[in-house]
């Protein structure tokens, strides 16, 4: 193991030269949690915001940057490669079972749902390759640097143990990720524990990115902040999630403890991670210049893998979030469009970390 290939090794010991940007003009970014198949979630209440106030034309030309983890990193990714959310949405909806194959709702089906369980805590409970055949047929082999807007997608690199962030070249600094392929970087970034092997590639083993950053709204406010010469109250941030699971500490935990009463932990650190990241947000720019859009509290309930419930829940609960939310994230977001972004040019030094994959 090579020390030198790690991420961490080429991080600036100084602070990054900001690009300067428009004076007054605003800084719009679109972020969007991990969830699973909940994703049908953020994506019908994106592609309610598209047929409702832009004509059914694509949200990504009012954001200046779009940051996703998982599933949320699927549909930016998809959004980037020129996909309306509608689309987005309709491969979830249409396309989601070959991904997650339902269970029948009888005794057989609760016999497989509880195999399927006891299988999980020995090995991984899909394979990828129905979600790759879905990815490649929406992303073909588009380059990452080659999206149609700035881009951050994290992923977790289990070679070298560390965070993992997927950046598209809208900084000078940003020289690694240009020639990767949106399909492995959207494998990367949602290769679920215990649902996915991990990613192989390049001497990295990438983990879904949700395992640190399953809501990256803070992820993309920093990179806004270190990149662009942008005041604070100048950036605007569209947060969509996909439900979270709330978490109590019953007396099980408190009484007995050990991993059978505390195996869950994952899900309050998912939960606290994303608090954490929509204060920290808020207390850099203000509460006020954030509209967060979340799914209801039952959704929790739906699993992450769960297509059948999922397709009957949510796209109905998205109309619900548009009928609460559409005006004000219309008046904040869908004033004027942004400004066309421009890759940074290639400086032809031939900085690639990771090779051509296999994915």
């Amino acid at each position: 193991m090579n020390a030198a290939n790690k991420r961490s090794s080429g991080t600036l010991q100084r602070r990054r030269v900001p690009l300067p940007w428009p004076k007054g003009q605003y800084f719009r970014i679109l972020s969007i949690d991990g969830g699973g198949i909940r994703g049908i979630f953020p994506a019908a209440f994106l592609a309610g915001l598209e047929q409702r106030y832009l004509g059914g034309g694509s949200i990504t030309g009012y954001f200046d940057l779009m940051a996703g983890t998982s599933t949320g990193g699927i549909i930016v990714l998809g959004l980037a490669a020129g996909l309306t959310s509608a689309q987005v949405s309709r491969l979830y909806v249409e396309r989601g079972c070959e991904i997650f194959p339902p269970i029948p709702d009888n005794c057989l089906g609760y016999l497989l749902r509880k195999t399927r369980r006891v299988l999980q805590f020995f090995r991984f409970r899909y394979d990828r390759k129905s979600l790759l055949r879905i990815l490649r047929s929406s992303f073909g082999d588009r380059r990452f640097g080659d999206a149609g807007t700035r881009l951050c997608i994290p992923s977790f690199d289990g070679s070298y143990g560390e965070p993992y962030i997927f950046k598209t070249p809208h900084h000078p600094d940003y020289r690694l990720d240009r020639y990767e392929r949106m399909l492995k970087v959207a494998a990367a970034t949602s290769a679920a524990p215990t649902f996915y092997i991990p990613l192989e590639d390049g001497g990295y083993k990438f983990i879904d990115g949700g395992v640190w950053c399953n809501n990256p709204v803070m992820m993309a406010l920093v990179d806004v902040l270190s990149c662009f010469d942008v005041p604070r109250e100048r950036i605007r941030i569209l947060s969509v999630g996909c439900g979270i699971r709330p978490y109590v500490v019953g007396n099980i935990k408190l009484k007995i403890g050990g991993l059978f009463a505390w195996h869950d932990i994952m899900h309050a650190a998912m939960r606290l991670q994303s608090h954490n990241a929509i204060g920290q947000a808020g207390l850099l720019i203000g509460k006020d210049q954030i509209v967060r859009v979340d799914a209801p509290d039952y959704a929790y309930r739906i699993g992450m893998d769960d297509w059948t419930s999922a397709v009957e829940v949510l796209p109905g609960a998205a109309e619900t979030a548009l009928e609460e939310h559409g005006n004000r994230v219309a008046r904040v977001f869908f004033q004027e469009l942004v400004t066309m972004y421009k890759p940074v040019p290639d400086g032809g030094d031939g900085l690639v970390r990771t090779r051509p994959g296999d994915v």
